[in-house]
């Protein structure tokens, strides 16, 4: 370790050539080691000892800057006149007091450290797992205030029990592998895990979903899923209901995962034993607030979300973003940006309509089929004489796990695309159809196929998704088995039904009485290769009145879409299934 990483560096000129990086934090001193080998000029300045208005004042200076959880990284800061600044840099995972938004409108990088902190939030949760099947905090406590009570704190074995996990992500992973350590049988929820890579882990049963059976099989149930639109209550006082009195729950991943007030009630009412919590609302907890309710609850164990805080944690996430900031300062592109860009400026210009093309398809799919593991991507007319691709392929894996991931697939770009496909176990199989546009309506277009996990899918009934590129604008043109013509952008409902008198009216109805603006609406029918298979008839030879009716209805919406509006159209008759698409 060189010398000059143990003391803060003087700090240098303001003429100096070399690129100057601004640390108004604390950093370990291998990342400082780290950045001081690279030649780079350090300005390093003591923890809280830059106000708001000095930050503004010093940052047009410094071409990067490094920072944890106390410097609030502004617009006026990322905007300030005559500004040198390349890249902003959170020794974290969080990068809630940066504003990200405007870093990315004046082509500043935003880098974070997403995995540095994975053993040591996986290790704190085994320590919750533990520490409420034992009663230590309580024994700890209790043994303190001069009492000796045995009797009253017995507690339960964890070996032969059953964790669920909800949510197979990196940490998740690593949870998985420390219980089946202790002996445990290990149940993981999470419709996008690879199964392959579950089985692998020694995860004995991967479920798509959180149901009852899951609910009442568990032991333990940890989450470590982020917190989106979809997650936020994910369990509530009546899941709660559906466990074994003697289940215990635990979270550190995300306040708000669980609903809190539920959980409380849960503990008053004896529905669950326990429960660990490392994570809350609002932190610190309010007073009178429900998460401070949880936090003193004498069934729970809690701590001031700890999850990251090890030594080895903090260290890992000053090497991984002073490497980042590093490479970036050289010219390179980060492995672990926010907000980086999937294309080259050089490529823009041709590229950029495809990839936000590509992008939405991958959303789309996402949230309108579920989850997929194998693709076939395939580019057809002019777009399949390109030769570097790779920012369509990241486009895509951006697309297929923004919905699903705690930075909407901003931290996805076109060098760390393939890890992220990777570790998520999806593939991809790029093809060209051939030069020119001879049979297509359009000069260029996209395919996008699921395919099987054994062999490629047949049949008009295979989950496609077509689109192309008009101006500036992207359209798509088949969705699964029916012709279409919409652009993917806003919140929309899509709905499969049978098309008969009076669907579009009824659907209107509901909509409006939910107060939800319609901005456009498309009834998309099957396509050619889908009527002539209903034409044809099955091979059984038996028919199927209904399978000619068959139709989406596209709904663009403004307005806040509720559950009790999807559950009210759902229950309409002729309607088969509903999807929220978000784009």
């Amino acid at each position: 370790m060189s010398p000059s990483a143990l003391s803060p560096p003087p700090s240098p000129s303001p003429s100096s050539s070399r690129p100057r990086i601004l640390i108004p934090e604390k950093l370990s001193p291998e990342g400082l080691s780290l950045l001081s080998s690279a030649n780079l000029d350090i300005d390093l300045r003591p923890p809280g000892s830059l106000t708001p208005s000095a930050l503004l004042e010093l940052i047009p200076s410094y071409h990067a800057l490094i920072i944890r959880s106390e410097t609030k990284v502004t617009s006026q800061v990322l905007s300030a006149p005559s500004s040198k600044l390349k890249v902003v840099a959170r020794a974290g995972v969080g990068v809630d007091n940066i504003d990200v938004e405007a870093a990315t409108k004046q082509g500043i990088i935003v880098v974070n450290s997403p995995s540095g902190n994975i053993r040591a939030a996986a290790e704190h949760t085994i320590a919750l797992l533990l520490a409420t099947a034992r009663n230590i905090p309580r024994g700890d406590a209790s043994l303190k205030g001069g009492k000796w009570e045995r009797s009253k704190l017995v507690g339960i074995e964890v070996g032969g029990k059953t964790l669920g996990i909800i949510g197979l992500g990196k940490v998740g992973f690593q949870v998985a592998r420390m219980a089946i350590g202790l002996g445990m049988n290990v149940l993981g929820v999470d419709p996008y895990a690879s199964p392959e890579i579950a089985k692998r882990a020694g995860v004995t049963e991967l479920r798509p979903k959180l149901d009852d059976e899951v609910l009442g099989k568990v032991d333990f149930l940890t989450v470590h899923t982020p917190l989106l639109a979809s997650t936020v209550g994910l369990l509530k006082e009546e899941e709660f209901k559906k466990m074994k009195k003697s289940a215990r729950v635990l979270n550190v991943a995300r306040g708000g995962v669980y609903d809190e007030e539920g959980l409380v009630r849960a503990l008053d009412e004896g529905l669950i034993a326990g429960a660990g919590i490392d994570v809350f609302t609002s932190e610190p907890v309010k007073s009178g607030s429900w998460a401070e309710k949880l936090s003193k609850h004498e069934k729970v164990v809690s701590t001031p979300h700890l999850g990251a805080s090890t030594v080895e944690a903090q260290e890992n996430v000053s090497v991984d973003v002073c490497r980042e900031v590093v490479e970036i300062l050289r010219g390179g592109l980060p492995t672990a940006a926010v907000n980086a860009p999937l294309i080259l400026p050089e490529e823009y210009r041709r590229l950029q309509p495809f990839v936000n093309l590509i992008e939405r398809m991958g959303s789309l799919y996402t949230q309108h089929f579920g989850s997929g593991r194998r693709f076939e991507l395939v580019y057809h007319g002019e777009l399949a004489s390109i030769t570097n691709t790779r920012p369509l392929f990241a486009a895509l894996i951006k697309g297929l796990v923004s919905s699903i991931s705690d930075a909407g697939g901003r931290d996805v770009n076109i060098v760390n695309a393939t890890l992220i496909a990777k570790e998520r176990g999806i593939s991809v199989d790029e093809k060209h159809a051939g030069d020119g546009n001879s049979g297509l309506t359009y000069a260029s277009a996209v395919t996008l196929k699921s395919l099987s996990s054994t062999e490629e899918s047949t049949g008009f009934d295979e989950q496609v998704i077509e689109g192309y590129v008009s101006g500036k604008q992207v359209f798509i043109s088949k969705l699964d088995k029916f012709a279409a013509n919409f652009q993917p952008e806003g919140t929309l409902l899509i709905l499969h039904n049978y098309d008969e008198p009076g669907k579009i009216g009824n659907v209107g109805g509901v909509v409006g009485r939910h107060g939800i603006n319609i901005t456009f609406m498309q009834v998309a029918g099957l396509n050619r290769e889908a009527r002539q298979a209903v034409v044809d008839g099955p091979v059984d030879g038996t028919e199927n009145k209904h399978a000619a009716k068959e139709a989406l209805m596209i709904l663009g919406v403004d307005g806040d879409v509720t559950e009790e509006l999807l559950d009210e159209l759902k229950k309409s008759e002729g309607i088969l299934d509903i999807s929220l698409v978000r784009l």
